[in-house]
């Protein structure tokens, strides 16, 4: 199997060596506990508090309104995630401490996000609010960053499949324990955050408590802003099979965020569902289990066969099919076969495009800011969605163009993914 591009440099040694030891169950389990907290924290303010906070403070007299501020408040932390993510990402990259290059950034950015959310909890004016999500997003960025990079630091190739389905299944997880949290558990807006922002920082511990690759003093460079700003630029003609990667999760990340992050509002305006609220949970749950399904069996099976495009390919083409059900048969029942498909496709795409991002990386001593690139591609759409969703919604005043332009941008993240050459 081929383990890296054609295209990247020539192996590195120390910290910057491709992993070989297999790890161990402890290691995914940590792993996977510290991305539930993650996903709770940052998917069950997208899904629910968060809408249901600006339209609550805005009370505006025709419903659009509420979705177009969501919209903007979104696309401002989209802005935030595009430099947090490779800034943080380099950052971790040349940290030199005795805890390990990655650790620090996941311990600050754990802490950065929990008061954040604690913060916006509080907060009755739109632009506090936005101000405070923008917080939260770059703490998830400097945390997640980190995280990541992990993957590329201790994992070996052919457990990457595998390792990255513990990072995506956790999201599916992560989406209904929160909206179970803040709409059964607790009952008051600011509760709901701070036990959100309480269960990330305990859920990261196990992770934080586990060793990390340290930098030994001939692998130490010097840090300069001039430095890290020059090394966000990579070549797509020079990494073909990096930008193409990295185009192909834009799309098909933009693609999910459209078909899923205003699913409150669809079932409550698109289709006058009087229990929306308890509806999106039990769509999530459909969602939640083919997402486990596909990202844990899937990711395993990719990691056996050693190929990645031809999964990554039919997951894009599963998302299309899903928003095109949603688009042209607006039904309850058949949001539920939606739900099921769309997580079948994403989990698939989740594990195993991970997987194959961790196998066309420029630079293996660049692996934080690398990968901090990609996940911007994950991080910006899920952002820029529900405002591309919502300028859709208030120019046709329907949904259904939203969920069409969610099954192109899908289809297009197919072919994209098509071209890359390096890796089976």
């Amino acid at each position: 199997m081929t383990e890296v591009d054609a295209d990247v440099a020539a192996p590195a040694t120390g910290a910057f060596a491709e992993p070989t030891q297999r790890i161990r169950a402890g290691w995914i389990a940590a792993f996977a506990t510290a991305w539930l907290g993650i996903w709770m924290a940052q998917l069950a303010p997208v899904q629910l508090l968060l809408p249901v906070q600006i339209d609550a403070v805005l009370h505006p007299e025709h419903w659009t309104d509420s979705v177009l501020a969501f919209g903007v408040v979104s696309g401002i932390a989209a802005v935030a995630t595009i430099i947090a993510y490779p800034l943080t990402g380099a950052l971790s990259d040349r940290t030199a401490s005795r805890f390990g290059r990655r650790r620090p950034w996941i311990l600050a950015g754990a802490l950065v996000f929990a008061l954040a959310l604690v913060a916006l909890g509080f907060q009755a004016d739109i632009v506090a609010i936005g101000a405070c999500w923008v917080a939260a997003t770059i703490g998830f960025c400097m945390m997640t960053a980190a995280l990541t990079a992990t993957i590329s630091d201790q994992v070996p190739v052919p457990q990457r499949g595998f390792v990255s389905g513990w990072m995506s299944a956790p999201q599916a997880v992560g989406i209904i324990l929160g909206l179970v949290v803040v709409t059964m558990l607790v009952t008051q807006q600011q509760a709901g955050y701070a036990v959100l922002a309480v269960a990330l920082v305990v859920l990261a511990l196990p992770f934080l408590a586990r060793p990390d690759r340290a930098l030994v003093d001939r692998e130490r460079a010097r840090v300069t802003a001039r430095g890290v700003i020059a090394s966000l630029w990579i070549s797509p003609r020079e990494h073909p099979d990096f930008g193409w990667t990295l185009l192909s999760r834009v799309l098909v990340s933009v693609g999910n965020a459209l078909g899923t992050s205003l699913l409150l509002y669809f079932l409550m305006f698109g289709l006058g569902d009087a229990h929306a609220e308890d509806d999106l949970i039990v769509l999530t749950l459909v969602y939640m289990v083919f997402v486990i399904i596909a990202s844990l069996v899937l990711g395993k099976l990719s990691d056996r066969t050693g190929r990645r495009r031809v999964f990554v390919l039919v997951a894009s083409v599963l998302q299309a099919i899903a928003a095109l059900l949603l688009a042209f048969v607006p039904d309850l029942g058949m949001a539920m076969v939606a739900a099921g498909v769309l997580g079948l496709g994403y989990g698939c795409f989740l594990s195993v495009d991970q997987a194959l991002a961790t196998q066309v990386l420029p630079d293996a001593t660049a692996r934080g800011k690398d990968l901090g690139i990609m996940n911007i591609a994950t991080a910006v759409p899920q952002a820029l969605g529900p405002l591309i969703g919502a300028l859709a919604v208030v120019a046709t005043g329907s949904f259904t163009l939203v969920f069409v332009l969610s099954a192109v941008c899908a289809l297009c993240g197919a072919v994209a993914v098509a071209r890359v050459r390096g890796v089976r």
